[in-house]
């Protein structure tokens, strides 16, 4: 007499979703989608040995997986009962001496190591090397640059220019101003290949310089729009016109907070006159060393990305057509970009900046 099939697995709609989005998964592990499947049809009703078959395990697993179900729900579905699973290969000590050398030594003659160079200096295979700093979270070829400003009114000027990003002043507008400064025309020594199916578009690696321009840039941080002109020199009387133009397009009755850096054109005695014969300009400056405090160096890697790096320019006045291109397109459906760090975070972050590195200096 042929054995009658179990019943049907008993769960709740939130287990049942629960496990269909992990039999859906394509990142969770093998084993614990075939898990899911399993649990699946067995809530369905499908028979122990159907779904064994379907699933191309044994029927002891899938009495094993039913029955971890009915005593613990989801509670440990996907962990390794203690005792199973695949045994470590590699001793401790060979998996301490590897994340000691990555961290505190260095291959002779070179800057990091390498997975096959640490391989080679252990005795273990690149792959294993590389599964172990992937479960440490260790990058040893990857580098951020940075840089603690030195400035002794850094918490002063930090707390100004973030005040005027999240409670800006009434009746005026914050304009976060800056120059980029020698952007080169250059025009590809043999003509591109346009985007095609299965192959990127290409250009030449080398290029002919056909001279640079200036972009003075003003982003209100309220609405986003840019106000922008190319100019061929980036000097003090260049910044005076480009305030001069700022005066011209923001509205009368409304004070102007510009946020710069401490470049010398900023501070020019022509312009601090210009600035107090206009009472309604006020200059707000970044600490030194610290251009990531102003939002419009986010506009102009935009810029770059989109409307520079990948052009061909045979002359100045074609990139500045780019340029301005961009800078209508942008302010035709203009985004702000919204700051949320608080001055309290920032300095936070500092501080133990500059506590790891006095760790390092008198180590």
């Amino acid at each position: 007499m042929a054995n009658r099939a179990a019943a049907a697995l008993v769960m709740t709609p939130a287990e049942r979703e629960t496990l269909a989005q992990i039999s859906r998964s394509s990142s969770r592990q093998h084993r614990n989608v075939q898990q899911a499947k399993g649990l699946l049809m067995a809530a369905d009703g499908v028979a122990n040995s159907e779904i064994a078959k379907r699933l191309e395990v044994s029927r002891n697993t899938v009495l094993g997986w039913r029955a971890r179900f009915e005593t613990c729900g989801l509670e440990d579905f996907g962990k390794v009962r203690p005792g199973r699973g695949r045994k470590p290969t590699i001793p401790e000590e060979k998996v301490a001496e590897i994340v000691d050398l990555t961290l505190h030594s260095k291959p002779v003659g070179e800057t990091h190591w390498s997975t096959r160079t640490m391989a080679r200096a252990t005795g273990v295979s690149h792959d294993t090397v590389q599964r172990i700093w992937s479960a440490r979270g260790i990058k040893p070829h990857l580098v951020k640059t940075f840089k603690i400003s030195g400035d002794k009114a850094f918490e002063e000027k930090l707390c100004d220019v973030v005040g005027l990003y999240l409670n800006p002043p009434d009746k005026a507008v914050v304009l976060s101003v800056d120059e980029k400064s020698q952007i080169q025309a250059l025009d590809r020594t043999q003509p591109s290949l346009p985007l095609k199916r299965g192959r990127a578009g290409t250009m030449t690696h080398d290029y002919k310089r056909n001279g640079t321009t200036t972009l003075f840039a003003a982003l209100n941080v309220l609405t986003g729009v840019v106000i922008g002109k190319c100019l061929p020199r980036h000097r003090h009387g260049e910044f005076l016109a480009f305030l001069k133009l700022i005066n011209r397009n923001v509205p009368r009755g409304l004070d102007v907070h510009l946020i710069v850096d401490n470049y010398g054109t900023h501070n020019h005695e022509k312009v601090r006159d210009w600035l107090a014969a206009n009472p309604r300009f006020h200059l707000h400056f970044t600490p030194t060393s610290s251009s990531w405090l102003n939002l419009v160096e986010r506009w102009f890697r935009d810029l770059t990305d989109k409307a520079i790096r990948r052009g061909v320019f045979a002359s100045v006045p074609e990139l500045i057509a780019a340029i301005e291109d961009y800078l209508t397109a942008h302010n035709d459906d203009p985004k702000p970009f919204v700051w949320t760090a608080s001055a309290d975070a920032i300095l936070e972050k500092v501080r133990r900046g500059r506590v790891a590195l006095e760790q390092v200096h008198t180590q």
